[in-house]
């Protein structure tokens, strides 16, 4: 076996391993409590650039130069941490043991699990009659304003989380993991990280986070599009409607998105659960009229959250046994 063949190997059994922990066990809340989550970390550094190299006094030439050395100071180091975790603990275990150890680490790095709790509280609450619960939970996962949102614009905004983030969250990292093992999902989740903190079109952040935001628009683009595949082969699992449906908008209005990537997702669970997503919202106090995704004019209704997730633990489950799948044969023939 060549050495890129079982780097690749050892790749996609970390992934694996890691997918499966993430999605049946999580991060433990005890050891948040003790020492917070790796994304905080990485969120802790980033901050840390930004308050010391974000200067308001710099020139929008100077926020450029700044924001890009931030975004690769961090990314590099990530690299570098995952790289040397992962040949340390190659170096000391055995081979089955430092994959099983890796993977452990490398499941820190997805977020199917928390993805699925934090849109089950949004869940329950509606449930519950409590739009003040419900406009909590949903502020935990969107970064529009909540505190005047509807019951179906709740709704709307957290199935727009869960399908957006199952590209972030749990897509990306994992096709990174493929690429590059544990590094590569370091390099991914800081990359991510560092955009939603600082890739900000705001006057704060419009020059210094310019490189978070396209280097993390380029690094989701391949996910991006896969998600919407998972979510229209899903949608075919419930009905072959659903799927030309999830196939229909996301070709048809994919694009109209603001975001080069998050439309996808977004436009495929829509026509899935035949329910349109996007449309205006509230920013930071001003309205941004954001292109409605689907023609589909009927109100939001808790069901169609039922419905969502529904689509979204298939996606999960289709996208393990395909990619692995398809991974193991190719294998088999180098």
């Amino acid at each position: 076996m060549s050495a890129f063949t079982f780097t690749l190997s050892l790749n996609i059994l970390i992934s694996l391993f890691s997918v499966l922990v993430e999605a049946f066990i999580g991060y433990p809340n005890g050891l948040y409590k003790k020492i917070k989550h790796p994304v905080v970390w990485i969120g802790a550094l980033i901050s840390f650039c930004d308050k010391t190299f974000n200067k308001p006094g710099f020139s929008p030439q100077q926020q450029l130069l700044f924001g890009g050395l931030s975004v690769f100071f961090c990314s590099l180091l990530s690299i570098i941490l995952g790289f040397g975790l992962q040949a340390t603990i190659f170096h000391w275990l055995h081979t089955p043991l430092a994959i099983l150890v890796c993977g452990l680490l490398a499941s820190t790095l997805l977020a199917s699990r928390s993805l699925y709790h934090h849109f089950q509280a949004v869940q329950e609450a509606l449930e519950n009659s409590s739009l003040t619960e419900a406009r909590k939970a949903v502020s935990q996962i969107v970064g529009r304003e909540t505190a005047a949102l509807d019951q179906a614009a709740i709704i709307r905004a957290a199935i727009e989380s869960l399908a957006e983030n199952f590209s972030d969250g749990v897509c990306a990292p994992l096709l990174w993991g493929f690429l590059g093992g544990l590094p590569g999902m370091c390099f991914y989740k800081t990359i991510n990280t560092a955009d939603s903190m600082i890739g900000h079109l705001t006057p704060t952040y419009r020059y210094f986070g310019w490189a978070a935001a396209k280097i993390d628009d380029l690094i989701n683009w391949p996910a991006a599009r896969l998600s919407a595949i998972w979510f229209i082969l899903a949608a075919f699992t419930l009905h072959p409607s659903a799927g030309a449906s999830a196939f229909a908008t996301a070709k048809n209005f994919s694009r109209r998105h603001r975001s080069p990537n998050a439309g996808w997702p977004e436009a495929a669970m829509a026509g899935a659960i035949k329910l349109r997503l996007s449309g205006p919202r509230i920013y930071h106090g001003k309205l941004v009229n954001e292109s409605w995704l689907g023609d589909f004019l009927r109100p939001a209704t808790v069901q169609d959250m039922v419905l969502a997730l529904t689509v979204f633990k298939r996606a999960c489950l289709l996208q393990i046994i395909i990619l692995y799948g398809i991974s193991l044969f190719l294998l088999a023939l180098i």
